[in-house]
């Protein structure tokens, strides 16, 4: 049903596509098509403008219009969809990296399992820890490397072993390095990368870069 109703608009002209609105969409209502940002339906925009503050460009804005009503439940089937489709909706040619991330989806849980970002790379896996206890983890830990963060207390190592496996098994690596908390349940990375190896039929050997928990790098 139609009503009027405050909705985002995307100037075109402005966008450069270099999708920040898209990680700020917690709705997942705006994607990059031929490099610019679009709204994708009505339904799923809630008019609160989240999106808005990501946007270096000022290429957004909220109006007023008719628009169909917002959807919860179209919400949710759009977002449970689109997680299935993530690891190959999420590339590195949908968003200019101008910062020190080099790749992206970054969360293991996310990158595609055929992904080919990862040949003739130095790759980095890290516990999601890592990055927010040490200072100088761009500098000095994950400079010049694609990068993979993931928990695992948290998420599905078996889930993780079968990804692993199959990008070490496709892709030649220049080198593998594991960066992990000095606490007792982040050596299960250890044991994942060990057994994914393992799988994938290749010789490749890792380096462990421990972090304190006040951010040292032992």
């Amino acid at each position: 049903m139609l009503v009027k109703r405050k909705i985002i608009k995307i100037n075109e002209e402005l966008c450069d596509g270099c999708g920040n609105c898209v990680l700020g969409c917690a709705e997942g209502a705006i994607k990059i098509i031929d490099g610019k940002a679009k709204l994708v339906s009505d339904n799923l925009c809630d008019g609160l403008g989240a999106c808005m503050g990501a946007c270096p460009q000022n290429a957004l804005e909220i109006i007023e219009r008719e628009a169909f009503e917002f959807d919860e439940e179209a919400v949710k089937d759009h977002l449970e969809k689109k997680t299935k489709t993530l690891c190959k909706s999420l590339n590195m040619a949908d968003f200019k990296l101008n910062g020190p991330l080099t790749n992206w989806p970054v969360q293991i849980s996310l990158v595609s399992y055929d992904s080919n970002v990862f040949e003739d790379s130095d790759l980095l896996i890290a516990a999601d820890c890592v990055p927010a206890a040490c200072s100088d983890f761009h500098k000095k830990i994950a400079c010049g490397k694609k990068l993979m963060i993931g928990c695992p207390k948290l998420d599905n190592t078996e889930e993780y072993i079968k990804k692993l496996k199959e990008i070490f098994a496709n892709n030649n690596l220049k080198s593998l390095s594991l960066a992990r908390m000095e606490v007792p349940c982040c050596s299960k990375m250890e044991a994942v990368l060990k057994e994914s190896i393992k799988l994938s039929g290749k010789n490749i050997s890792f380096n462990t870069i421990t972090i304190s928990r006040d951010g040292r790098i032992i």
